[in-house]
């Protein structure tokens, strides 16, 4: 069969990627020189890779839609949806209240409202739990970013800096605490080593459920 190509997208990159994006199209990364004979040669080469990869997106389930904003729609936060309420004569652009009040006057900015809300409540509950697990095995840091970042949950710094992306929040809160102790046992660990994993499990015994649940559903994890 034909393989489809969505987009390609010609940066100063030099070589070719390839990326199946999570509604199954395939976007292709290409130097300016790459003539269209070479780019489909890379794709041919990796045709079953590609193939493989969109079956498994496409047998996903729940699968991934785009939020549209409108009432009743769920919304994810701390592993649990929670349904949207378009509101009148509400001040606050966006109130949680184990529902989401949306107000009409910022519908047209609702995903910039609900973004902005994730931002705040992830640095609130991500320092929380950085401190506390800190404490737990005396881990110094210098302190806690929130980044904008699609895949990479997590990152820490050599001056000690730590980073997550604000998609985490709408995570359950186990799963948050998994990347959490990642990133602080990286402090001390720079490599994924054997001794890395032992400090990881010290803390978290049964943190592979964890990680494997963010491998299984991070695609749900956006807006």
């Amino acid at each position: 069969m034909d393989i489809e190509i969505e987009k390609i997208i010609r940066t100063k990159r030099r070589t070719i990627a390839l990326q199946i994006t999570d509604d199954a199209t395939l976007i292709v990364r290409a130097p300016f020189n790459a003539n269209n004979k070479t780019i489909m040669g890379v794709v041919h080469k990796h045709k079953r890779w590609i193939e493989e990869k969109k079956r498994e997106i496409e047998a996903r389930d729940p699968k991934f839609s785009p939020k549209e904003f409108v009432n009743g729609e769920g919304f994810l936060y701390l592993g649990r949806y929670h349904k949207l309420k378009i509101v009148d004569n509400e001040e606050v652009p966006l109130k949680f209240e184990n529902e989401f009040y949306l107000s009409r006057n910022s519908l047209s900015q609702a995903k910039e409202v609900f973004i902005e809300w994730y931002k705040k409540m992830a640095y609130e509950k991500i320092s929380e739990r950085v401190r506390w697990y800190a404490q737990q095995r005396g881990f110094k840091y210098s302190k806690v970013n929130i980044t904008n970042a699609q895949k990479r949950w997590g990152s820490s710094s050599s001056n000690g800096n730590l980073n997550f992306s604000w998609r985490l929040i709408m995570a359950p809160l186990p799963v948050i605490d998994y990347v959490v102790i990642h990133e602080l046992v990286h402090l001390e660990e720079k490599n994924h080593s054997k001794s890395f994993w032992n400090k990881v499990k010290m803390l978290m015994p049964d943190y592979e459920k964890y990680e494997d649940w963010l491998k299984k559903n991070s695609y749900l994890l956006r807006l």
